[in-house]
Parts: C-alpha cells; sequence; structure tokens
C-alpha cells in the first residue's frame, strides 16, 4: 500500500509500504482522508522523540471497513467510521471515570503505532465511532482536533465562560474558538500573527479578533470588553511568552488552560498566580465522550471550512511543507487518499 513514510529524522517520503496485519479486536479501516496535526510538524521540525522515526505518522482520519476481521465490535465491512486519535484500555481509572484521554496505557496512532498517513490503518474497534453520511471526509477528519478544543473548554466545570480569549489561530486554537461558541455561547476573542489564521478565527465566530503582529491585544480586548479582562484564557500556542501573557490577561479568579506545546519550561511570578488566585490547567485530546460529541456537531454542517486545502497522498510531502511554513493560507491540509465513499 501506499503510504507517506517518515524514514529518518527530517525526511519524508511517498513509499510502498507492508498491509498492515490484523491482532485480536481489530478491523481494518481503508483510510478515505487524513488531516495533518501541527503537533505533527512540531515533532518533526524539532526532532521530538514523542514521534520516533521510521513511522507513519497520522492520527486524525476517517474511512470505511475493510476488513472487520470476525471481531465481536459491531462493525461490518463497509461501514464508514472516524477513528479516535488514542487507543484507551477501558480499564484503568482515567478510563473508567470518562477520561479516556488519559487513559495510563494509551497509544496514539502515528506515534506509539502505524498511523493514517496511508491506505490502510489496522484500528481497534472500541475507538471507531459512525461517520455520518452528510459529513464530507474533509471534515469528519475535524473530529479530533474539535474533540480537543472541547476537552479545552470544559476545564473548570465551576469556571466562568462568558468572556473567552484565545490566543494563537492554527488549527486547534480555532477549534477551541468554535467550541466557545457553539457550546457556551461565550463572546471570544481571538488574536494571531498571521492575517489569514486571524480571518479563518472570524468565520469560526470569534467577536473580536486581534492581529498580534500589529496590535497589543491588552489595549484591545479592555475596549472590548469594557475594561474588563477575560474570564477563560486558553494558549493554543504554548510558547514562554504567550504563557505568560494569558496569566496577564486573566482575571483575578479567572480559569487559564494551556494547550499548546511550542516551549516547555518557563520562569513566572507566582505571587501573581498566588494572590489573584487564578487557576491553571493544561489539556491534553480529547476524551471519547468529546470526540463523539464533535462528530455530532461537525455532523450539524455549521463549521465553515474555507481554510482548509486538500491535497491528493500522492502531493503529501507538499501539503506537509506548505503547513510547515506557517504561511498565508496554509493553515490546514487535508489529505484525499482513499475513493471517494459514492464511488466505493
Amino acid at each position: 500500500m501506499r503510504a507517506l513514510f517518515y524514514p529518518s529524522w527530517g525526511a519524508l517520503e511517498l513509499r510502498d509500504v507492508p498491509k498492515p496485519s490484523l491482532v485480536g479486536g481489530e478491523v481494518l479501516v481503508r483510510v478515505s482522508n487524513c488531516g495533518i496535526c501541527s503537533s505533527e510538524l512540531e515533532t518533526f521540525r524539532t526532532k521530538s522523540v514523542r514521534r520516533t522515526p521510521p513511522l507513519v505518522m497520522g492520527h486524525e482520519f476517517c474511512g470505511y471497513i475493510a476488513e472487520a476481521n470476525g471481531t465481536q465490535s459491531g462493525w461490518k465491512e463497509g461501514d464508514k467510521v472516524i477513528a479516535h486519535a488514542l487507543i484507551h484500555c477501558g480499564k484503568c481509572a482515567a478510563c473508567l471515570r470518562g477520561d479516556t484521554n488519559l487513559c495510563i496505557e494509551r497509544k496514539v496512532f502515528g506515534m506509539h503505532r502505524a498511523g493514517g498517513f496511508a491506505e490502510y490503518v489496522a484500528v481497534p474497534g472500541h475507538v471507531l465511532i459512525p461517520w455520518s453520511d452528510g459529513t464530507p471526509g474533509t471534515t469528519a477528519v475535524l473530529a479530533e482536533p474539535l474533540a480537543t478544543g472541547i476537552n479545552a473548554m470544559r476545564q473548570g466545570p465551576t469556571a466562568r465562560k462568558s468572556r473567552v480569549l484565545v490566543i494563537g489561530s492554527g488549527p486547534i486554537g480555532l477549534m477551541c474558538v468554535f467550541a466557545a461558541k457553539r457550546l457556551h455561547n461565550s463572546n471570544v476573542v481571538a488574536s494571531d500573527m498571521i492575517p489569514e489564521r486571524v480571518d479563518a478565527a472570524r468565520l469560526m465566530g470569534a467577536d473580536l479578533t486581534v492581529n498580534a503582529e500589529r496590535q497589543n491585544i491588552e489595549p484591545e480586548i479592555a475596549k472590548h470588553w469594557s475594561g474588563e479582562k477575560a474570564e477563560f484564557v486558553i494558549d493554543a500556542v504554548g510558547s514562554a511568552k504567550t504563557k505568560l501573557l494569558s496569566l496577564e490577561l486573566i482575571e483575578p479568579g479567572g480559569m487559564v488552560v494551556w494547550l499548546g506545546l511550542e516551549e516547555d519550561r518557563i520562569v513566572l511570578n507566582s505571587y501573581a498566580l498566588t494572590l489573584g488566585q487564578k487557576l491553571v490547567s493544561g489539556t491534553y485530546s480529547g476524551s471519547l465522550n468529546d470526540f463523539q460529541q464533535a462528530a455530532q456537531l461537525l455532523a450539524s454542517g455549521a463549521l465553515d471550512t474555507r481554510w482548509i486545502t486538500e491535497y491528493p497522498l500522492a502531493k503529501a510531502d507538499t501539503a506537509f511543507h506548505a503547513m510547515l511554513s506557517g504561511k498565508g493560507n496554509s493553515i490546514k491540509a487535508i489529505l484525499q487518499i482513499g475513493e471517494p465513499l459514492s464511488k466505493s
């Protein structure tokens, strides 16, 4: 089968690789579409050991069951499915309380095992959900990043979420904006340094967008919220600068969610955190429940996808490097891998 292969640090190539073999509980998914995630770009750029070559990456994919493998999963050949990025055990304390994204045994497609930048993927049946007939493949693969946005917005269940600031309007930041608007009816301010991403945040429903390249965020939100700061801030960038900024722009008693992974260590003034009684939470991916909710939201057709670019698998390397450049309209690339289901 054809795949975008990550053979060594700094290299990508389209090549033939063996079709996956199945073990108990797995089905074979014929991939229709697969999104390229910013986490894959970052680990490729920084040679992160989180994704160590040789490897087939890709964890945002949908397709249809090519082989059901005689499993008791309830899936049958031809079923349209979307795969959750994380494989959870279903038995640990985190899984039993519904936090499947925090499973102590979790495995990630395209990290711990072969992923969706290929024609076929072996997938445990319990991490698949139905792919709605009315949802295009290029929209269906956004269920995983939208689940991440939903999870970010549900942190701090008692936190105030009327005034929400999203720092960074890359794909995940955009999903946070959408989740805040659709699920919490928040008044949302979104920022980015790239004009096209600012425009995309507006498409997602942001009430105010700020071009951080030429505008200072703090006075802009002060004007927009009549002198108030944010009640809830999501840092979808994760640099030292944006983490510190998130703490400056949150009101006393407010909630900050750190989602981006651009930098690890920072130096901060902890007194401001303590004396302002500010809450800080990390967030990682989304649970299976978040994933299912995301798919339902996408099936409504409310998400504007004009900020997405499609590429055939043969142009996967081009798509990957276009997103790596981070310029202009290269916000989100989605690979068209299999034949459209209407032709299957």
